[in-house]
């Protein structure tokens, strides 16, 4: 390993993706060894027999690996807790509406998870986390006053952004009716709702659509949703967090679609 940054690998830190700690960095370099572009390691770290093992797997795909003082990964993240370990990643590019578009005219009764105006990587990375494992054909989102794929929301999904696509418009009005357009049923969740979540339909060609975490579903968002509605809670709280919702629903979705 080489024992400094070095000026290239300052420019690829620069240039790509940083994923930092030691599960999120395991889970990017496990789903796709392929996106790695270096690792650093914190000089004074005890050997993790895991990681070692993966680290020697990418080293002979050609990934370089740098052994580093603390302080310069401090630097790298803006002080994160990067846990010794610091992955810079070229791979799960955001897609655009062209791509959505693709996705509408091939998919076979896809579950996509929309998401208006959530701004809180922590909220983003949640919400990749429960679409992948709920197996939704993607996530899309507003281009503008939203969340994108930050080394924050790469830490949070831990590993879910290599393996759920991310899709980002620039009128989330549009893309929901261009949905609709293609056969699939859009339903807003919103503490207001006409319906409850567990009496709506949720099989089929299907986008979920969560609100961002000040305004929820904005007024263009609620006008292009075939259904608005609520998730039951007959205890003392009125809403949930973005993220918990959006796995609420997900797998109801997945109960449905599963016939349990």
């Amino acid at each position: 390993m080489a024992n400094r940054l070095g000026s290239e690998a300052e420019e690829r830190a620069k240039s790509h993706s940083l994923i930092y700690g030691r599960h999120p960095v395991r889970e990017a370099a496990t789903y796709d060894p392929a996106g790695v572009v270096a690792i650093w390691v914190d000089q004074a770290l005890r050997r993790d027999p895991k990681l070692e093992r993966l680290f020697n797997k990418l080293k002979k795909q050609g990934v370089t690996f740098y052994r580093v003082k603390r302080r310069e990964l401090d630097e790298m993240v803006g002080g994160a807790n990067h846990q010794g370990v610091v992955l810079s990643y070229r791979g799960a590019a955001v897609r655009g509406e062209a791509e959505l578009n693709d996705l509408l005219d091939s998919a076979r009764d896809p579950l996509l998870l929309v998401l208006d105006r959530v701004q809180d990587p922590h909220n983003l990375g949640a919400c990749l986390r429960s679409a992948a494992a709920a197996g939704a054909a993607g996530v899309v989102a507003p281009r503008d006053h939203a969340a994108s794929l930050s080394p924050a929301v790469h830490k949070v999904a831990a590993g879910a952004v290599q393996s759920v696509p991310f899709f980002q418009v620039t009128n989330l009005a549009r893309a929901l009716a261009n949905m609709q357009q293609a056969g699939l049923v859009t339903i807003g969740a919103a503490g207001d709702g006409a319906q409850t979540l567990y009496s709506l339909e949720l099989r089929g060609a299907i986008a979920l659509v969560m609100g961002g975490e000040s305004e929820g579903l904005r007024r263009l968002t609620r006008k292009n949703c075939d259904y608005v509605a609520a998730i039951p809670m007959p205890g003392s709280i009125e809403s949930l967090n973005v993220a918990v919702a959006a796995g609420v629903v997900l797998f109801e979705a997945v109960r449905q679609r599963s016939n349990c």
